[in-house]
């Protein structure tokens, strides 16, 4: 199973920002849209990733004053991406090893969709519960 299997079934639009976006613009995008991080675009080019934890480490260490920072001081970079020929395990173990939670999908230089932990184990626990469905079928079948 690849990262091109699981993107088939997304439907949904990345919301993304920009580098010279501000820290609060940023944190009220992911806040809208009830997400973890947004990658950060220079046009078509994922340039780095500003995440929950981006916005916690910094409003720890700076406070308030953090919130007219631009994306660029304060984002994830550079991003850590990987290819639709991926296998989900294999992007699932790098993101265990790496300690994030998600993942710009890249074709070359450009971004074609992001992917989340929650996306790889949904995809994962959904293929598990169709084999043992069919399993199950073919025990009371044989």
């Amino acid at each position: 199973m690849t990262i091109k299997s699981l993107m088939e079934g997304q439907t949904h639009k990345v919301v993304s920002c920009s580098p010279d976006d501000s820290f609060q613009h940023g944190a009220a995008l992911m806040a809208e849209y009830r997400i973890g991080a947004l990658p950060v675009m220079e046009g078509e080019r994922v340039v780095g990733v500003f995440s929950e934890r981006d916005v916690l480490y910094c409003v720890a260490k700076e406070g308030g004053e953090v919130l007219n920072r631009r994306i660029s001081e304060v984002m994830t970079s550079p991003a850590i991406t990987i290819t639709t020929d991926e296998r989900i395990l294999t992007a699932l173990s790098m993101m265990t090893r790496r300690r994030i939670r998600h993942l710009p999908v890249v074709d070359g230089d450009t971004m074609i969709g992001f992917v989340s932990i929650g996306d790889l184990v949904k995809y994962r626990m959904d293929r598990i519960e169709e084999e043992a469905q069919a399993m199950r079928e073919y025990i009371t079948t044989a």
